[in-house]
């Protein structure tokens, strides 16, 4: 009896430092870029490597409320008359040499094309903010 006291006094102990011990949410920065593109435009946009503001990764591996950044890219661009129609993606993640070599890549692809002109969002006229909830 003694040692299942002992037993069950460790396990209490463990249980409880292994409770307190949990982060709350993701602390590690996470990184995107937007790309804008139109079936009726030439033109791709594109915006510079940013940290996201408060932005959490869910255990799935998605960026919470991530729409929601596409939209402020797609909202900036009409707004602005630059693009009116487009389909906006927004490519996150909590390593930045992973995404500036995935936007390495997806930029070529589209710089490829001859018919294609890539154009870079000023960072200064549109950043990424946190949405509200």
């Amino acid at each position: 009896m003694k040692y299942v006291k002992i037993l069950f006094a460790i396990a209490l102990v463990f249980t409880m430092c292994s409770a307190f011990s949990l982060k709350k949410g993701n602390s590690k920065p996470v990184y995107a870029f937007g790309i804008s593109a139109s079936f009726t435009d030439s033109v791709v946009y594109f915006t510079d490597i940013q940290i996201l503001d408060s932005a959490k990764i869910s255990k799935d591996g998605f960026l919470a409320h991530r729409e929601l950044y596409s939209y402020q890219l797609k909202n900036y661009l009409e707004d602005n008359r630059l693009q009116q129609n487009s389909t906006c993606m927004i490519y996150f993640s909590e390593n930045r040499k992973k995404l500036e070599k995935e936007a390495t890549k997806i930029l070529s692809k589209y710089k490829r094309s001859n018919r294609i002109i890539v154009t870079r969002v000023d960072s200064e006229k549109f950043r990424f903010t946190k949405p509200e909830e």
